[in-house]
Protein backbone atom coordinates (compact mmCIF):
# COMPACT_ATOMS: atom_id res chain seq x y z
CA UNK A 1 0.00 0.00 0.00
CA UNK A 2 1.68 2.92 -0.76
CA UNK A 3 0.45 6.08 1.69
CA UNK A 4 0.03 9.39 2.53
CA UNK A 5 -0.02 12.09 5.12
CA UNK A 6 -1.11 15.03 5.15
CA UNK A 7 -0.58 16.78 8.38
CA UNK A 8 2.34 14.93 8.66
CA UNK A 9 4.43 17.44 11.00
CA UNK A 10 2.46 16.88 14.62
CA UNK A 11 3.30 14.10 17.32
CA UNK A 12 -0.05 12.05 15.33
CA UNK A 13 2.00 12.35 11.73
CA UNK A 14 5.14 11.72 13.68
CA UNK A 15 3.22 8.42 15.11
CA UNK A 16 1.87 6.97 12.10
CA UNK A 17 5.63 7.42 10.69
CA UNK A 18 6.81 5.43 13.29
CA UNK A 19 4.06 2.65 13.45
CA UNK A 20 3.95 2.81 9.22
CA UNK A 21 8.07 1.84 9.11
CA UNK A 22 7.18 -1.83 11.26
CA UNK A 23 4.34 -2.22 8.86
CA UNK A 24 5.07 -5.02 6.43
CA UNK A 25 2.83 -4.04 3.68
CA UNK A 26 3.46 -0.41 4.03
CA UNK A 27 5.39 2.15 1.46
CA UNK A 28 4.74 5.97 2.65
CA UNK A 29 4.80 7.88 -0.06
CA UNK A 30 3.87 11.16 0.57
CA UNK A 31 4.20 13.35 3.85
CA UNK A 32 2.55 17.10 3.27
CA UNK A 33 3.30 20.42 5.12
CA UNK A 34 3.29 23.80 3.68
CA UNK A 35 5.28 25.14 6.70
CA UNK A 36 8.02 23.01 6.13
CA UNK A 37 7.79 22.37 2.53
CA UNK A 38 11.06 21.43 1.23
CA UNK A 39 12.67 19.84 4.62
CA UNK A 40 13.43 16.10 5.62
CA UNK A 41 10.84 15.05 7.49
CA UNK A 42 13.64 13.66 9.67
CA UNK A 43 14.27 17.09 10.84
CA UNK A 44 11.36 17.61 12.45
CA UNK A 45 11.16 13.73 13.79
CA UNK A 46 14.62 13.24 15.11
CA UNK A 47 13.30 9.68 16.38
CA UNK A 48 13.19 8.84 12.33
CA UNK A 49 16.57 9.10 11.38
CA UNK A 50 18.14 6.96 8.94
CA UNK A 51 14.17 5.34 8.95
CA UNK A 52 12.90 7.71 6.45
CA UNK A 53 14.41 9.60 3.49
CA UNK A 54 11.40 11.84 3.00
CA UNK A 55 10.97 15.72 2.88
CA UNK A 56 7.79 17.71 3.44
CA UNK A 57 5.71 18.60 0.60
CA UNK A 58 3.15 20.74 -0.28
CA UNK A 59 0.79 18.76 -2.39
CA UNK A 60 -3.03 19.54 -3.61
CA UNK A 61 -5.37 16.59 -2.77
CA UNK A 62 -5.08 15.40 -6.05
CA UNK A 63 -1.46 15.59 -6.32
CA UNK A 64 -1.27 13.27 -3.28
CA UNK A 65 -4.43 10.84 -4.38
CA UNK A 66 -2.27 9.86 -7.57
CA UNK A 67 0.40 8.33 -5.56
CA UNK A 68 -1.08 6.90 -2.83
CA UNK A 69 -4.08 4.11 -2.21
CA UNK A 70 -4.80 5.43 1.35
CA UNK A 71 -3.96 9.08 2.77
CA UNK A 72 -4.44 9.76 6.97
CA UNK A 73 -5.13 13.91 6.95
CA UNK A 74 -4.24 14.69 10.59
CA UNK A 75 -5.09 18.29 10.33
CA UNK A 76 -6.58 21.09 13.11
CA UNK A 77 -10.55 20.50 13.16
CA UNK A 78 -11.92 22.71 10.13
CA UNK A 79 -9.36 21.76 7.89
CA UNK A 80 -10.42 18.06 6.86
CA UNK A 81 -13.55 19.40 5.46
CA UNK A 82 -11.40 21.23 2.68
CA UNK A 83 -9.28 18.26 2.02
CA UNK A 84 -11.26 15.47 2.19
CA UNK A 85 -13.49 16.03 -0.67
CA UNK A 86 -10.85 15.93 -3.17
CA UNK A 87 -9.31 13.33 -2.14
CA UNK A 88 -12.74 10.85 -2.05
CA UNK A 89 -13.55 12.62 -5.29
CA UNK A 90 -9.83 10.96 -6.26
CA UNK A 91 -10.49 7.45 -5.36
CA UNK A 92 -8.17 6.98 -2.42
CA UNK A 93 -9.30 5.44 0.73
CA UNK A 94 -9.48 8.24 3.71
CA UNK A 95 -8.89 8.21 7.18
CA UNK A 96 -9.23 11.48 9.42
CA UNK A 97 -8.02 12.18 12.13
CA UNK A 98 -9.63 15.20 13.10
CA UNK A 99 -12.99 15.73 14.30
CA UNK A 100 -15.11 17.11 11.29
CA UNK A 101 -16.57 13.50 10.43
CA UNK A 102 -16.45 12.26 13.81
CA UNK A 103 -20.23 13.81 14.40
CA UNK A 104 -23.31 14.03 13.14
CA UNK A 105 -23.11 17.32 11.08
CA UNK A 106 -25.54 19.49 13.69
CA UNK A 107 -24.41 18.14 16.61
CA UNK A 108 -20.65 18.67 15.07
CA UNK A 109 -21.17 22.32 14.14
CA UNK A 110 -23.09 22.84 17.88
CA UNK A 111 -19.90 21.53 19.68
CA UNK A 112 -17.30 22.85 17.50
CA UNK A 113 -19.09 26.18 16.60
CA UNK A 114 -18.54 26.14 12.74
CA UNK A 115 -20.09 25.46 9.97
CA UNK A 116 -19.89 22.32 7.82
CA UNK A 117 -18.99 22.52 4.61
CA UNK A 118 -18.86 18.91 3.24
CA UNK A 119 -21.72 16.42 5.34
CA UNK A 120 -21.80 13.06 4.95
CA UNK A 121 -21.89 10.08 6.74
CA UNK A 122 -18.79 8.15 7.52
CA UNK A 123 -18.46 5.84 10.01
CA UNK A 124 -16.54 6.29 13.30
CA UNK A 125 -13.61 4.11 13.52
CA UNK A 126 -13.18 2.20 16.97
CA UNK A 127 -12.92 -1.14 15.21
CA UNK A 128 -14.16 -2.98 18.33
CA UNK A 129 -17.36 -1.10 18.11
CA UNK A 130 -18.00 -0.94 14.32
CA UNK A 131 -16.86 -4.03 12.63
CA UNK A 132 -18.41 -2.18 9.44
CA UNK A 133 -14.80 -0.46 9.52
CA UNK A 134 -13.53 -3.21 7.24
CA UNK A 135 -16.52 -2.17 4.51
CA UNK A 136 -15.59 1.40 3.89
CA UNK A 137 -13.45 3.67 1.83
CA UNK A 138 -13.42 6.47 4.11
CA UNK A 139 -13.49 6.69 8.09
CA UNK A 140 -14.17 8.94 10.90
CA UNK A 141 -11.06 8.32 13.53
CA UNK A 142 -12.11 8.81 17.44
CA UNK A 143 -10.87 10.99 19.58
CA UNK A 144 -8.78 9.98 22.31
CA UNK A 145 -10.79 10.66 25.18
CA UNK A 146 -13.56 9.19 23.98
CA UNK A 147 -11.62 5.79 22.81
CA UNK A 148 -10.78 5.27 26.13
CA UNK A 149 -14.04 6.39 27.72
CA UNK A 150 -16.65 4.25 25.00
CA UNK A 151 -14.93 1.29 25.11
CA UNK A 152 -14.90 1.38 29.05
CA UNK A 153 -18.36 1.15 29.46
CA UNK A 154 -19.51 -0.39 25.84
CA UNK A 155 -20.41 -4.05 26.91
CA UNK A 156 -22.39 -2.63 30.14
CA UNK A 157 -24.34 0.03 27.82
CA UNK A 158 -25.26 -2.80 25.23
CA UNK A 159 -26.43 -4.59 28.11
CA UNK A 160 -29.30 -2.22 28.51
CA UNK A 161 -27.54 -1.87 32.48
CA UNK A 162 -26.56 1.30 33.24
CA UNK A 163 -28.32 4.36 34.52
CA UNK A 164 -26.18 6.91 34.48
CA UNK A 165 -22.31 7.14 34.25
CA UNK A 166 -19.28 9.42 35.42
CA UNK A 167 -15.82 9.32 33.55
CA UNK A 168 -13.13 10.75 35.11
CA UNK A 169 -10.02 11.22 32.74
CA UNK A 170 -6.60 11.54 32.63
CA UNK A 171 -4.35 12.37 29.48
CA UNK A 172 -0.66 12.87 29.08
CA UNK A 173 0.72 16.13 27.97
CA UNK A 174 0.82 15.02 24.44
CA UNK A 175 -2.64 15.32 24.00
CA UNK A 176 -2.30 19.01 24.05
CA UNK A 177 -0.31 19.10 20.75
CA UNK A 178 3.08 19.57 19.59
CA UNK A 179 2.99 23.61 19.64
CA UNK A 180 3.97 24.61 23.32
CA UNK A 181 1.28 26.10 25.62
CA UNK A 182 0.37 27.06 28.98
CA UNK A 183 -0.47 23.64 29.55
CA UNK A 184 2.87 21.99 28.59
CA UNK A 185 4.55 24.55 29.95
CA UNK A 186 7.00 22.92 32.62
CA UNK A 187 6.74 24.90 35.38
CA UNK A 188 2.71 24.96 35.15
CA UNK A 189 2.49 20.76 34.60
CA UNK A 190 5.73 19.36 36.79
CA UNK A 191 4.44 17.80 39.98
CA UNK A 192 0.61 18.96 38.85
CA UNK A 193 -2.92 18.27 37.88
CA UNK A 194 -4.69 19.89 35.80
CA UNK A 195 -8.41 19.50 35.75
CA UNK A 196 -10.03 21.38 32.62
CA UNK A 197 -13.27 21.83 31.20
CA UNK A 198 -15.12 20.22 33.94
CA UNK A 199 -18.47 20.04 32.05
CA UNK A 200 -17.93 21.08 28.82
CA UNK A 201 -15.00 19.02 26.32
CA UNK A 202 -15.67 18.56 23.16
CA UNK A 203 -14.90 15.05 23.12
CA UNK A 204 -18.64 14.30 25.45
CA UNK A 205 -20.33 14.07 22.39
CA UNK A 206 -18.11 11.71 20.89
CA UNK A 207 -18.55 9.39 23.88
CA UNK A 208 -22.78 10.11 23.85
CA UNK A 209 -23.07 9.40 20.89
CA UNK A 210 -21.51 5.73 21.13
CA UNK A 211 -22.56 4.85 24.13
CA UNK A 212 -26.18 6.20 22.96
CA UNK A 213 -26.22 3.96 19.76
CA UNK A 214 -25.49 0.85 21.98
CA UNK A 215 -28.48 1.89 24.41
CA UNK A 216 -30.83 4.89 23.16
CA UNK A 217 -32.16 5.19 26.87
CA UNK A 218 -28.90 6.13 28.09
CA UNK A 219 -29.00 10.11 28.83
CA UNK A 220 -26.48 10.21 31.97
CA UNK A 221 -23.45 10.80 30.30
CA UNK A 222 -21.06 13.20 32.72
CA UNK A 223 -16.75 13.42 31.39
CA UNK A 224 -14.38 15.55 32.94
CA UNK A 225 -10.36 15.37 31.48
CA UNK A 226 -7.61 15.97 33.41
CA UNK A 227 -3.66 16.57 32.05
CA UNK A 228 -1.17 14.83 34.29
CA UNK A 229 2.54 14.92 34.15
CA UNK A 230 3.29 11.64 31.96
CA UNK A 231 3.52 12.14 28.12
CA UNK A 232 1.75 9.22 27.37
CA UNK A 233 -1.31 7.86 27.89
CA UNK A 234 -4.65 8.56 29.12
CA UNK A 235 -6.52 6.57 32.40
CA UNK A 236 -9.84 6.66 32.25
CA UNK A 237 -11.91 5.71 35.44
CA UNK A 238 -15.48 5.02 34.67
CA UNK A 239 -18.24 5.37 37.62
CA UNK A 240 -20.95 3.15 36.30
CA UNK A 241 -23.94 3.06 37.96
CA UNK A 242 -26.60 0.21 36.85
CA UNK A 243 -30.26 0.06 36.84
CA UNK A 244 -29.58 -2.58 40.14
CA UNK A 245 -27.18 -4.70 41.38
CA UNK A 246 -24.87 -7.31 39.09
CA UNK A 247 -22.12 -9.30 40.75
CA UNK A 248 -18.55 -9.56 39.69
CA UNK A 249 -19.19 -13.09 37.51
CA UNK A 250 -21.52 -11.14 35.47
CA UNK A 251 -20.30 -8.26 35.36
CA UNK A 252 -17.20 -10.51 34.00
CA UNK A 253 -19.22 -12.74 31.92
CA UNK A 254 -20.43 -9.60 30.16
CA UNK A 255 -17.22 -8.21 28.76
CA UNK A 256 -15.31 -11.50 28.17
CA UNK A 257 -18.70 -11.85 25.38
CA UNK A 258 -18.32 -8.83 24.21
CA UNK A 259 -14.50 -8.63 24.05
CA UNK A 260 -13.41 -12.26 23.85
CA UNK A 261 -12.61 -12.23 19.67
CA UNK A 262 -10.92 -8.32 20.34
CA UNK A 263 -7.11 -9.01 19.66
CA UNK A 264 -6.38 -5.25 21.03
CA UNK A 265 -8.86 -5.49 24.35
CA UNK A 266 -7.02 -7.14 27.30
CA UNK A 267 -9.36 -7.50 30.46
CA UNK A 268 -7.55 -8.13 33.13
CA UNK A 269 -7.86 -8.54 37.13
CA UNK A 270 -5.39 -5.90 37.94
CA UNK A 271 -6.27 -2.26 37.99
CA UNK A 272 -5.05 -1.04 34.65
CA UNK A 273 -1.59 1.17 34.29
CA UNK A 274 -0.91 3.28 31.64
CA UNK A 275 3.02 2.12 32.09
CA UNK A 276 1.93 -1.24 30.79
CA UNK A 277 0.09 0.42 27.19
CA UNK A 278 2.79 2.94 26.69
CA UNK A 279 3.92 2.85 22.83
CA UNK A 280 1.36 0.11 22.16
CA UNK A 281 -2.11 -0.36 20.59
CA UNK A 282 -3.64 -1.88 23.20
CA UNK A 283 -7.06 -1.10 25.40
CA UNK A 284 -6.64 -2.45 29.28
CA UNK A 285 -9.35 -2.51 30.88
CA UNK A 286 -10.46 -4.02 34.47
CA UNK A 287 -13.40 -3.79 36.87
CA UNK A 288 -14.25 -3.88 40.27
CA UNK A 289 -17.68 -4.09 41.80
CA UNK A 290 -18.47 -1.75 45.09
CA UNK A 291 -20.08 -4.06 47.54
CA UNK A 292 -23.54 -3.61 48.56
CA UNK A 293 -24.04 -1.27 45.84
CA UNK A 294 -25.25 -0.58 42.07
CA UNK A 295 -22.02 0.64 41.19
CA UNK A 296 -19.04 -0.73 39.22
CA UNK A 297 -15.98 1.34 38.87
CA UNK A 298 -14.35 0.25 35.27
CA UNK A 299 -10.72 1.30 34.35
CA UNK A 300 -9.46 1.84 31.16
CA UNK A 301 -6.08 2.92 30.11
CA UNK A 302 -4.70 3.43 26.59
CA UNK A 303 -1.52 5.29 24.86
CA UNK A 304 -3.63 8.10 23.61
CA UNK A 305 -0.97 8.62 20.05
CA UNK A 306 -1.55 4.84 19.65
CA UNK A 307 -4.76 3.25 20.11
CA UNK A 308 -5.97 6.65 20.82
CA UNK A 309 -5.11 8.10 17.53
CA UNK A 310 -2.28 6.74 15.12
CA UNK A 311 -2.19 3.18 16.03
CA UNK A 312 -5.80 2.79 15.65
CA UNK A 313 -6.06 4.66 12.48
CA UNK A 314 -3.93 1.95 11.59
CA UNK A 315 -5.73 -0.98 12.57
CA UNK A 316 -8.59 0.42 10.82
CA UNK A 317 -6.56 1.05 7.20
CA UNK A 318 -5.63 -2.81 7.75
CA UNK A 319 -9.24 -3.71 8.06
CA UNK A 320 -10.42 -1.52 4.45
CA UNK A 321 -7.74 -3.36 2.87
CA UNK A 322 -8.78 -7.13 4.16
CA UNK A 323 -5.28 -7.74 6.34
CA UNK A 324 -5.60 -8.76 9.71
CA UNK A 325 -6.11 -5.48 11.68
CA UNK A 326 -2.94 -6.66 14.11
CA UNK A 327 -0.53 -5.90 11.35
CA UNK A 328 2.35 -3.83 12.39
CA UNK A 329 0.82 -3.01 15.31
CA UNK A 330 1.47 -6.32 17.16
CA UNK A 331 3.69 -5.18 20.15
CA UNK A 332 3.76 -4.69 23.70
CA UNK A 333 3.95 -1.75 25.76
CA UNK A 334 7.00 -0.08 26.85
CA UNK A 335 7.96 -0.99 30.22
CA UNK A 336 9.39 0.41 33.03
Amino acid sequence: MDIGIIGGSGYTGGELLRLLAQHPEANVAAVTSRRLKGQDVSRTHRHLGKIYDLKFEDLTPQEIAGRTDIVFTAVPHGTAMQVVPGLIDAGVKVIDLSADYRLQTDVFEKTYNLKHTDPRKTVYGIPELHPEVAEQSFIANPGCYPTGASLAAAPLADSGLIDHVVFDSKSGISGAGADPSQVSHYPNMAENIQAYKLTTHRHRAEIVQELSRLDNSLKGISFTPHVIPSVRGILTTAHIFLKEQTGKEEVGRIYNDFYGDKPFIRLTDAVPMLGNVRGSNFCDIGFEVEKDSNRIVVVSAIDNLVKGASGQAIQNMNLMFGLDETTGLWTPGIAP
